[in-house]
């Protein structure tokens, strides 16, 4: 190292603008397939070409690009691609608020972004880039939908849909959260119409089943969102006969040892049967506008415990299949049309909403399942009884609890034939159709003579015409463009028409993993042989904001992928890490809240290395980090320091070779400075591979640094500078260098060089620790007077007892309180503590 290093000011940018261009001449990050190595796929969530960068992908970014080089640095073939999902409506909407087009708009966006990431030296391997809204990327997308056609698993059909308004659009279940678009945030209306829908509740078992594989490899709040989602019951179907009718309608409980306490029905509004049941009676008119309110009224509201609870009587009456009561059918807002059959039998001893409703509508209550005590009353019950008991007022069944109760009642209902045991799930089908115009067109012909015909694969991919003009309030052109929707039919050749809605973006992200394994295949969406190679994604990174959305989506299109046999794992992503927010201010950082810090801003005064530490260090991954000033601060005086102790440390130690196995040394100074060196090892290892806890590790890095500003006191003295304290100097820099490089990979590289690494860290192996070394020669004893903590002291680990006594009796604090006091009794714990008795 040159001497004059030490006088020479930490300088960032020159050194990450060097290491940069040397990392990109060189493709230092390109990988490919190799069967001889280990593997290791990092992936973080792909972002959005929304403009420019935010702390948030810093952060998500810093975290993969720590892993990824780490694991480099362990021998893994690391592949570690990014790209753009690159269709959806902000774009739409930025390109009509700005009078651009959305192409123009998202590849300017790319380019930017791209740049600004680059900036920050993160390890991506940029010859695997890809961008959603490439027709080289979206042909697949096409092909994909196609496949799903035949296999039965693409359907069209008329539905309740989830319509904004604001972004003139269809949203899928998944997409409207508390009521509102997942998107803008405004609220989300229903209404009837056609749509293409994915078939994901085939899939709802091996998704639940696949939840359970994952557990303790993901977030268990992650798994549990996603069970409930899927919201799997048994239960039972049962038939109630609508009196003076031939109608019969199928109810599903969870609870068929409920049944004889069934006292009302309760329909969905949308059910067939609640216009037609009140139909030419005095309840006509109340039910017309009762259904005529609902409709405006969110789903999410209308079923939630807090929400009102309104009912309309439809004037008819059913019967109850167990007991051969009359009881009345009502509509209301609380039952949905899209779970189970769309009504329920209600029991309102047994269930909170349908005792609440019962009290509000003067309905009775009969209790047939009893506690072991006290019993309860139907005329003073405030509290439904919801948990496992004995039936009563149930016939044949009293007495009979729990499970058997629910198999008796079933095996019962079957053997009637008015129902049958039965599972039902929450999960509703996916709806792909979006009528905007920024996303993958459906492969689709409308023909009047041959309905719905696949658009042949050599076809594809059904380019999205850059030439058209959104509307002024987004509106898809689509519909409205001859030269894309005029077409001949496939099959008889006659004139016919494409489908002009696109697909829902999250179709693009539900593969792109996959993708990155070949990018640049144009026979296949990927090369099954490298998929076989590079998949599962080993570590997963991203916000838990996805853990409904795109991480069920991805996990049904792997399936649907093993079922077509181009692929072969049985999940996605092995490993999931889910970072928390960047907040500032007590807030999310968001540009309307004005509270965003430009990552640019930060490289431009501190260096990239500064930010990616400040943003590893301040907060464990999974949880939210307060942005602060100080701490890009204090981050960047302790690079400077590195800095700094390398130019005293480090002259004149290029060829001094490292401590071997046989090394040993009696100097306490030395014999410390490698005690921490392998101690540090050790904790950094750890924290990054069995705790994914980058602030840990950076903390035990600057224990280090600490511990050798401390050791250079005693280095000054060249008396001290021999071979040996060389050959542990030389070690400990070194450790120093790597295991600081996932973190500040700049700075690292810039250090290596300078001390003479023969290669660039990328090839260099990650340090290992020697046990031995990592342990200590003393230990710490605690020391009491009359059993209270008075002293903490450390003693050497073989020192006698009566040594030990002796000393402790010395120290100047337990002094303080023997002293004038007679000492009756001195108890050693070996290895622990000295109690003194005194009095």
């Amino acid at each position: 190292m040159d001497s004059a290093h030490s006088m020479t000011p930490y300088d960032p940018n020159s050194i990450e603008a060097k290491w940069q261009a040397h990392w990109e001449e060189h493709k230092t990050f390109k990988v490919e397939a190799d069967s001889s190595k280990k593997k290791y796929y990092l992936l973080e969530m792909f972002p959005y070409p929304s403009g420019r960068i935010h702390m948030g992908h810093v952060r998500n970014y810093s975290i993969g690009d720590a892993l990824a080089r780490f694991k480099r640095m362990q021998g893994y073939n690391v592949m570690h691609p990014l790209g753009w999902d690159a269709f959806g409506m902000p774009a739409e909407n930025a390109a009509i608020k700005n009078k651009s087009h959305p192409a123009q708009w998202t590849f300017e966006n790319i380019r930017t972004m791209r740049k600004q990431i680059q900036a920050l030296g993160f390890s991506y391997d940029w010859d695997r880039e890809i961008a959603t809204c490439h027709p080289g990327y979206y042909k697949w997308n096409q092909w994909l939908f196609l496949k799903l056609l035949e296999k039965g698993l693409a359907y069209r059909k008329n539905s309740t849909i989830n319509w904004c308004e604001d972004c003139h659009t269809v949203l899928a279940n998944e997409q409207v959260v508390d009521g509102c678009c997942w998107r803008c945030d405004n609220e989300v209306l229903q209404k009837q119409q056609e749509g293409w829908f994915f078939k994901i509740t085939d899939y709802a078992d091996r998704l639940l089943d696949g939840c359970k594989t994952l557990s303790g490899k993901w977030p268990e709040q992650v798994l549990t969102m996603q069970t409930n989602w899927i919201g799997k019951s048994f239960g039972a179907e049962v038939d109630f006969k609508i009196q003076d009718s031939d109608e019969v309608v199928k109810v599903f409980t969870t609870r068929p040892d409920t049944l004889y306490g069934a006292m009302f029905m309760v329909l969905a509004p949308e059910h067939p049967l609640t216009a037609k049941l009140a139909r030419g009676t005095e309840q006509e008119k109340a039910i017309g506008d009762f259904v005529s309110n609902v409709k405006d009224q969110d789903t999410i509201a209308r079923t939630s415990e807090g929400g009102e609870k309104q009912g309309v009587f439809t004037g008819a009456y059913a019967r109850n299949p167990l007991t051969g009561e009359s009881i009345p059918v009502w509509t209301a807002n609380f039952v949905l049309m899209d779970y189970g059959t769309g009504a329920i039998m209600s029991v309102p001893a047994h269930d909170q909403r349908d005792l609440d409703f019962a009290r509000k509508y003067n309905l009775p209550v009969r209790v047939v399942i009893q506690p072991e005590a006290p019993a309860l009353d139907a005329e003073t019950l405030t509290e439904a009884f919801t948990a496992e008991g004995a039936m009563v007022h149930s016939g044949a069944f009293d007495g009979l609890i729990g499970q058997k109760a629910r198999k008796a009642v079933c095996e019962f209902l079957d053997k009637e034939g008015i129902g049958k045991a039965t599972i039902n799930y929450r999960l509703r089908d996916w709806g792909v159709s979006r009528q905007r115009y920024w996303g993958t067109p459906i492969p689709v012909i409308h023909c009047s003579d041959c309905g719905i015909v696949p658009v042949p694969e050599d076809q594809l991919p059904i380019e999205l015409p850059l030439d058209a003009q959104l509307g002024a309030q987004g509106q898809s052109p689509l519909h409205s463009l001859e030269s894309f929707y005029k077409t001949t039919c496939p099959k008889c050749g006659g004139n016919a028409r494409r489908d002009t809605d696109t697909l829902d973006t999250f179709v693009c992200s539900s593969w792109y993993f996959d993708r990155y394994t070949s990018p640049r295949s144009e026979q296949a969406p990927f090369s099954k042989e490298d998929n076989d190679y590079w998949m599962p994604v080993d570590q997963y990174v991203g916000g838990i904001e996805h853990a409904i959305l795109h991480l069920l989506y991805s996990r049904f299109f792997n399936l649907v992928m093993n079922d077509l046999d181009l692929t072969t794992i049985p999940e996605p992503f092995a490993h999931l890490l889910t970072q928390g927010m960047v907040i500032k201010d007590g807030t999310k950082m968001s540009k309307s809240k004005g509270n965003v810090v430009d990552p640019d801003e930060i490289i431009r005064a501190y260096g990239a290395d500064t930010a990616r530490v400040f943003i590893l260090f301040a907060a464990p991954p999974v949880k939210d980090l307060e942005w602060s000033d100080q701490g890009v601060e204090g981050a960047s005086r302790f690079l400077g320091r590195v800095w700094r102790i390398f130019g005293e440390l480090g002259a004149n130690i290029q060829a001094v070779p490292l401590p071997g196995e046989s090394f040993t040394t009696s100097t306490p100074e030395i014999k410390a400075l490698r005690r921490m060196t392998h101690i540090t090892i050790r904790r950094v290892t750890d924290d990054i591979e069995k705790r994914l806890q980058f602030n840990t590790a950076i903390a035990a890095i600057m224990e280090l640094v600490n511990h050798l500003f401390n050791f250079k006191e005693w280095w000054s003295d060249e008396n001290n500078q021999s071979e040996p304290a060389q050959r542990a100097v030389r070690e400990t820099l070194e450790t120093l260098i790597l295991t600081l490089s996932p973190f500040a990979p700049h700075l690292a590289e810039e250090l290596g060089s300078q001390i003479g690494f023969s290669e660039t860290l990328d090839k260099m192996t990650w340090p290992q620790y020697i046990e031995a070394l990592t342990q200590t020669d003393e230990m710490l004893i605690v020391l009491q007077v009359n059993g209270k903590v008075r002293q903490k002291i450390s003693v050497a680990s073989g020192i006698s007892n009566d040594d030990l006594k002796a000393q402790c009796l010395e120290d100047s604090k337990i002094k303080e309180w023997t002293e004038g006091k007679e000492v009756k009794k001195v108890i050693v714990i070996p290895k622990k503590l000295v109690n003194i008795v005194v009095q």
